[in-house]
């Protein structure tokens, strides 16, 4: 079998026969995969004028909606996936982290953005910033997609989660997406694009697959260009200094493999949940797929005068675990992705050896079940001991990526902290511990090393996902050996692939730029109340000044009795004389209660809920007598799509609230949010 490329809206089978696949675990020969016969140039032109305009004229939250569709139609055909999957050696566990894990990442990538982002071709970022006197000359930052395509270069061990966590928020931001996976294990990845394609959900060329060599690919991207890199430090340092990407400043974000390291806390005794959960994660790291993850424990940190109580404990544990054909009974660790990686492994043990010391495996001794050793890829779990860690460098620089670890005795938490940094940084790093101020004392220790950090105890361990699971909400990456780039994070994920750009002008010029409505910036009033318009009719600037009212001590005392409040400022003259206040004020929820009372307006009609409040600032004291006046503003509109569940169609309103006093000096500003119907839909 021919594996293929998609491109320029075509498959394309290579001229030549290429690299051949292996299934990792019988041997047998999967067919071929090359890309010979691509041109390259094309294909990042395809991404340039096809993909990117048809995905810069959609909206976010049309991109996120489009993404979201995708990933359940792939939810309800993921059995197909396993089966293809059960060829690269993995169990369905393992399988079940790259192909479900994947399209549950791209699946939160979908919401945050509908959450959080403006249902825009753009976003905006940040408060307006005032940049003169007067306030007529402000600036704002404004988040654009880039014009050009980001290149996804993957590792062979996630050949499904690798490709889904990238383009997820390249597709997001509004940029085409080329995915070139690790030939190893491509064919999982092409089938997958297969149903991509498909589905039709996506514009055509916002997304092309190359298996097989790039090529020339990278002497013909550009600076609106951006290249994601997972894999080995050698090969990411090659590609990150390649001419054309130095020469064009071209974005290069690296993701490497790292030894990644976990401690046992000095107070987590042998009989405590800690102990016992350490040994458990340590197991799990090792033998989740098989070894295969940037994220796995290289390095385990451990309490000198507990090393024999781990090691006995992690012999017992690694001696129950059955390596072969996953689908033979009661094997729990499948096969390395190809005998090319365990020949690397072999390599990497074999140089380990020669300063550390062999627990368990460490040589080809070891059964497999339901298969031929010989044929297949597998690797046995191996556990190393290296008594001197602060004097011998090679466990702290060789990693076996493979279900290999080195076990590490500490003499005190400021030891295990200087260990830790000793892989000159990391994906991450754990620590197992009871005791908030050992684990306050780690983070803080070693957080500059680490990009991400996992405190795991009895409270937290029933919920948490563990040591090696990087999260849609969260930073993965990590400085120095682990690439120095970032991945994922939420939204911040998005905006990788965005241009940040400061506008600078006068107020109503950028409230019409941004579609959001700023201070200073020309107001449009109209004799119809806002709240009596629908979504459509609504426009940013639209505006109410209220009538007045003036505060009287009877509402100061209401209003205490009906909250509860009796705070002395409000009821106490003689104390509030000596407070900051100067006299008897007005609660700011009082305030805020009494404005809403002015803009308010009080019939049936679009408006169906206050939706939420947001910066609330009380900015001056308001005391009997004072007289107050609100200012309604449209600052935004958030469109939504109407689900299925939902009786009317709606958006949200961001509206700007100002209350003045008599002197027209500001006594509290703040934003509301309503639910509004949709004429229309």
């Amino acid at each position: 079998m021919q594996y293929q490329s998609y491109v320029c809206g075509n498959w394309h089978t290579g001229t030549e026969p290429g690299q051949e696949v292996f299934n990792a675990i019988t041997g047998e020969s999967l067919g071929h995969i090359s890309s010979a016969g691509i041109d390259f140039k094309a294909v990042a032109e395809y991404a340039r004028n096809v993909g990117g305009p048809a995905l810069r004229a959609m909206t976010t939250h049309e991109r996120a909606t489009a993404m979201k569709k995708l990933g359940l139609h792939l939810l309800g055909i993921k059995k197909k996936f396993y089966e293809v999957s059960a060829a690269t050696g993995a169990t369905k566990a393992d399988s079940w982290i790259d192909i479900e894990g994947g399209i549950g990442t791209m699946l939160s990538i979908s919401s945050i953005v509908r959450r959080e982002m403006p249902n825009e071709t753009f976003a905006v970022e940040g408060d307006t910033e005032r940049l003169s006197a007067n306030g007529t000359f402000v600036g704002r930052h404004i988040l654009v997609p880039k014009e050009g395509l980001s290149l996804h270069i993957n590792a062979f061990n996630f050949p499904i989660w690798g490709m889904l966590e990238k383009i997820a928020p390249s597709l997001a931001a509004g940029v085409p997406v080329i995915v070139k996976p690790a030939t190893v294990s491509a064919y999982l990845t092409e089938f997958m694009v297969r149903e991509i394609i498909d589905t039709g959900f996506l514009p055509e060329g916002s997304i092309q697959l190359i298996t097989g060599s790039t090529g020339d690919l990278l002497d013909h991207l550009n600076e609106q260009d951006s290249v994601t890199f997972t894999g080995s430090a050698k090969t990411g340092k090659m590609l990150k200094t390649h001419p054309n990407i130095v020469e064009n400043s071209i974005p290069f974000n690296m993701e490497a493999d790292s030894l990644n390291c976990t401690i046992l806390g000095e107070t987590a005794e042998e009989d405590s949940d800690e102990f016992g959960l350490f040994i458990k994660e340590v197991v799990r790291e090792m033998t989740t797929k098989a070894g295969q993850k940037c994220t796995a424990i290289r390095r385990i940190l451990v309490p000198r005068n507990k090393i024999d109580a781990v090691a006995d404990a992690l012999k017992a544990r690694l001696a129950k675990n059955v390596i072969g054909d996953p689908s033979s009974e009661g094997v729990r660790m499948g096969a390395l992705v190809g005998r090319d990686q365990v020949n690397d492994t072999w390599d990497a043990v074999k140089t380990l050896q020669k300063s550390c010391d062999t627990l368990f495996g460490g040589d080809d001794s070891f059964e497999v079940a339901g298969a031929d050793k010989a044929k297949g890829a597998f690797f046995p779990t191996t556990l190393l001991y290296c008594d001197q860690p602060l004097t011998t460098p090679t466990p702290h620089e060789v990693e076996a990526f493979g279900p290999v670890s080195t076990l590490m005795p500490y003499e005190n938490l400021k030891e295990a902290i200087q260990i830790s940094k000793l892989g000159k940084g990391s994906l991450v790093s754990s620590i197992f511990t009871y005791d908030n101020n050992e684990a306050k004392q780690a983070v803080l220790g070693t957080a500059a090393y680490h990009g991400r950090m996992v405190i795991i105890n009895r409270d937290c361990a029933g919920e948490s996902t563990g040591h090696g699971s990087p999260l849609a909400q969260m930073v993965h990456g990590g400085p120095g050996r682990a690439g120095g780039g970032e991945e994922l994070g939420g939204i911040r994920s998005v905006k990788h692939y965005m241009q940040r750009t400061a506008l600078q002008g006068s107020p109503t010029t950028l409230a019409a730029i941004t579609n959001e409505y700023m201070p200073g910036a020309a107001i449009n009033q109209t004799a119809a109340h806002p709240f009596t318009k629908y979504f459509e009719e609504i426009q940013p600037g639209d505006s109410l000044i209220t009538h007045r009212r003036t505060v009287t001590e009877a509402d100061i005392v209401n209003f205490g009795c009906l909250s509860g409040d009796h705070f002395y400022a409000h009821f106490d003259e003689t104390a509030a004389a000596d407070s900051l206040f100067g006299k008897r004020v007005a609660h700011g929820y009082f305030v805020l209660s009494a404005a809403a009372g002015l803009f308010v307006y009080p019939g049936v009609g679009p408006v169906l809920a206050n939706y939420g409040l947001n910066n609330l600032r009380f900015i001056e004291p308001v005391g009997i007598g004072d007289t107050i006046q609100a200012r309604l503003t449209c600052k935004q509109k958030i469109k939504k799509d109407k689900r299925p569940d939902d009786a009317k169609a709606t958006g949200v309103v961001e509206w700007d609230v100002e209350v003045t006093n008599q002197e027209g000096v500001a006594v509290a500003i703040y934003s509301i949010l309503t639910l509004v119907e949709q004429k229309d839909a």
